[in-house]
């Protein structure tokens, strides 16, 4: 397919925003509801009061029938979440390529790089508090039944504070996180398809290659928010007081060494590499798509 006949990369300037966000809250869905289970495990793992070292444990959880459900809780707040977020996130994302000059032939990673850690300020501010729910319905003792009670209790007890507290941590992990991701996933979607046209085995390609580079080097930064966004769960008093950043990163220093910043690294990279994948995948489809209702014919077998 030629350019001529396929200009796919003009989409972020010939379609409204309201198009880009609505493939980038069905992306982000795809994404997190996909390996939901996966992260749930890696949020047990990493947890310090857990004594779970290993993916098997934690599957098996108390030996009840209902042991992979129970995987499943706190689902609904990412759902509610993700939606939204990734829509705003998504819908940065490609304002931000057009004017960091992102587009066009050659490759722009610092562009690319730029506009995903623009984008993730967004999304960030708006997910945190969905994702603090999301980690306290994780844990492997939580009684929450719904995403409301968890949310109601949390505020109750803790107040507004124990939605934000990782924020900072949340930002210092996810602007390095997206940043190389968007920069990867634009590098190797260019070194595989120079063409530019929808390909969804490249899409699938560099996203995943993308998502397990991005988790691999950012691992570090995710334990310590997991150990903040899930303190008024612990029986730690000094967990539970934890106030930060620093104090955090010391506490895990103490427990477990530096071997300690790694925990859950595997189920991590397991979770990111496919959602990535599922993401870029979700969301590409979906640029094609509507792109396609402004009457341009595309051959069908894109469709399938």
């Amino acid at each position: 397919m030629t350019e001529q006949e396929y200009d796919y990369e003009s989409l972020g300037e010939n379609t409204a925003m309201i198009h880009n966000a609505l493939a980038g809250a069905l992306a982000g869905i795809a994404e997190h509801c996909a390996m939901y289970p996966v992260d749930s495990i890696k949020t047990r793992m990493q947890v310090i009061q857990t004594s779970t070292t290993t993916m098997q444990p934690t599957l098996t959880l108390n030996g009840n029938a209902n042991s992979f459900k129970n995987l499943w809780r706190g689902v609904n707040s990412v759902v509610l979440g993700a939606g939204p977020a990734h829509a705003l996130h998504f819908a940065t994302y490609e304002f931000c390529k057009d004017f960091y000059v992102a587009h066009g032939q050659g490759h722009h990673v610092l562009a690319s790089a730029a506009a995903g850690a623009t984008a993730t300020l967004a999304h960030d501010t708006l997910m945190n508090p969905f994702d603090v729910i999301k980690q306290r319905m994780q844990l492997r003792d939580s009684t929450y039944r719904s995403v409301r009670e968890c949310a109601r209790t949390v505020f109750a007890k803790e107040g507004w504070v124990a939605f934000y507290i990782s924020l900072p941590t949340t930002l210092a992990m996810s602007v390095p996180f997206q940043s190389v991701q968007f920069a990867t996933y634009e590098y190797f979607r260019k070194v595989l398809n120079p063409s530019g046209g929808y390909d969804p085995s490249t899409h699938v390609v560099a996203g995943g290659l993308a998502g397990a580079i991005a988790s691999s080097v950012t691992t570090p930064l995710d334990v310590i928010k997991t150990l903040l966004q899930t303190r008024g769960q612990s029986q730690d008093a000094r967990i539970r007081q934890a106030t930060g950043f620093m104090e955090a990163a010391t506490i895990i220093k103490e427990r477990y060494g530096l071997r300690g910043f790694f925990r859950g690294f595997k189920p991590r990279v397991l979770t990111h590499m496919p959602s990535a994948a599922i993401s870029w995948s979700v969301y590409e489809y979906f640029k094609w798509l509507m792109r396609s209702s402004y009457g341009q014919d595309q051959p069908a077998a894109l469709l399938l």
